[in-house]
């Protein structure tokens, strides 16, 4: 079993996250495939390792002595791998496609380490979701970081970071909004077309408010744009200029004072952040190496 870590991978991952379910969408398998290699290292071992409670999973005296040992072979293979790579001795540019609020708040700060890491330059694509995984599938990029699904056949998608959108404002706001809140402000909105609008539609829905009844003072296609409306907004007004935003996106500004953020009362607006790439490229050592790193920042 231990020239197959694969299995033993995903046992550590279902350890890390407590959930059978979590893990897959971690390892951008199915929930029965993760089920299955538990089971099969079960077999192997002649011993249960892992007992499902309601509240998560619990390890048995077999499954921590095993998830010692498993943690160690794995540091041994990442420290290998990144000798492997110095021996590939492969001289060429990493292409990152990446969607807006990850492309220009969040991965900036990890290019440095990701191009250490894998001894090459990186460059990074920045667009819509959905541009690029057209750019993965026409093999013009390596991996693509995006922020709604676009789930299509022959990309392994592997879930990254939990992200939340915040309504923002350059005025203080109230801690918890109420749909009577929403309707005192003036909007600045995304496109009909983004995923951010139609979530934050959904979860208005819910609380029985329309955005069509929103005093809206413009519609705006980026995350950058809408950020530089609200900051150069009149602070003074009556009516808070504000919009929703991943926190991400605003979260230099909320430390330094400069916007403030709330959330909804009793509603939260999430959305999951993926990790893509080809599943031709699936035991590619520069992937295998870049989406590990990613993997392992947990929360950004």
């Amino acid at each position: 079993m231990l020239k197959d870590f694969a299995k033993l991978q995903t046992f550590l991952m279902v350890i890390k996250e407590k959930s059978f379910s979590k893990a897959s969408a971690k390892l951008g398998i199915s929930q029965p495939a993760v089920t299955q290699q538990i089971k099969f290292i079960e077999d192997y071992l002649d011993t249960r390792i892992v007992e499902r409670k309601k509240n998560g999973i619990l390890l048995t005296k077999e499954g921590e002595d095993l998830f010692r040992i498993a943690s160690r072979l794995e540091k041994a293979i990442v420290s290998s791998e990144k000798e492997l790579l110095k021996i590939i001795n492969k001289d060429f540019t990493f292409i990152i496609g990446s969607s807006n609020a990850i492309g220009n708040y969040i991965l900036p700060n990890y290019l440095s380490e990701i191009k250490k890491r894998i001894n090459n330059n990186v460059y990074m694509n920045v667009g819509l979701s959905c541009e690029m995984i057209d750019q993965l599938q026409d093999k013009k990029i390596d991996i693509a970081l995006i922020e709604s699904p676009e789930f299509r056949d022959g990309i392994i998608y592997r879930e990254w970071v939990l992200d939340e959108l915040v309504v923002f404002s350059n005025q203080p706001l109230k801690k918890h909004l109420t749909a009577d809140d929403l309707l005192g402000f003036d909007w600045i909105c995304r496109d009909e077309a983004s995923h951010t609008r139609k979530l934050t539609s959904e979860v208005f829905d819910e609380m029985g408010v329309q955005c069509s009844n929103f005093t809206v003072l413009g519609v705006l296609g980026s995350p950058t744009a809408i950020k530089e409306a609200i900051l150069h907004a009149d602070p003074t007004t009556e009516r808070p200029v504000v919009s929703v935003m991943s926190k991400h996106v605003i979260a230099n500004e909320v430390a330094e004072g400069k916007l403030f953020e709330a959330r909804l009362k009793n509603y939260k607006i999430e959305r999951s952040f993926y990790i893509a790439y080809s599943k031709e490229r699936k035991h590619d050592a520069f992937v295998d190496n870049v989406v590990n790193y990613l993997l392992s920042l947990n929360k950004v």
